[in-house]
């Protein structure tokens, strides 16, 4: 099977996420497709999605609209791998809020089992780099880029901690479903999209 991962393309980091699912494929030695997910008969076509960092109420309403997020949330439920960052991460949360507006009433997919707190790390001004052990992505460091990033505050008992910083979770997985605070996209580290592509592999 030449697997074909999706980008939901409808607000955010786009391009970087789909020259980022290149070099995965690139250092992983597969022959694969990249496609921008714009309309339904798109999500149909993909076996691994990635939700990118964006504005997650924008993407959210978006989506909801175009009746996407319904699609996706029915693949994902069927086992689609899917990978969520920074607002993708929001979107796939079954309960979130922010810190200073507090619970949010914008549309989600709600399948993964943590509640996540928008801003958590504070604005715009406030972002920053951090290097973090992911061990399920090897022993080397990996570049944490943060920007208005949300925190992973509840997990579920089926959700597994890939990674904490200063004793915050900023990076989980449940079965097929991968969420992370950080942008994997903004470095030259392509594990993380690699470990989307491992799941998408097994099916």
């Amino acid at each position: 099977m030449r697997p074909v991962i999706g980008v939901l393309a409808l607000q955010g980091a786009i391009e970087e996420h789909l020259a980022m699912t290149k070099l995965a494929f690139k250092d992983m030695g597969i022959d694969g497709e990249i496609i921008q997910v714009k309309k339904s008969s798109d999500v149909g076509r993909i076996n691994g999605l990635i939700i990118p960092g964006g504005e997650s109420t924008t993407i959210g309403r978006a989506a909801s609209m175009s009746q996407l997020l319904q699609l996706i949330k029915q693949r994902i439920s069927e086992g689609m791998p899917v990978l969520g960052t920074c607002a993708g991460l929001i979107l796939l949360a079954k309960s979130v809020y922010d810190r200073v507006l507090g619970k949010t009433e914008q549309p989600i997919i709600g399948l993964m089992d943590v509640v996540v707190e928008r801003n958590a790390f504070g604005r715009q001004r406030d972002s920053f780099e951090a290097d973090l052990d992911i061990p399920i992505i090897g022993d080397k460091k990996f570049k944490g880029v943060f920007i208005r990033a949300p925190a992973i505050r509840e997990i579920g008992p089926n959700v597994e901690v890939l990674c904490k910083l200063g004793g915050v979770i900023v990076a989980v997985m449940q079965d097929n479903i991968i969420g992370t605070s950080f942008h994997p996209e903004l470095t030259n580290d392509s594990r993380i999209h690699q470990l989307l592509i491992k799941k998408v592999r097994l099916l």
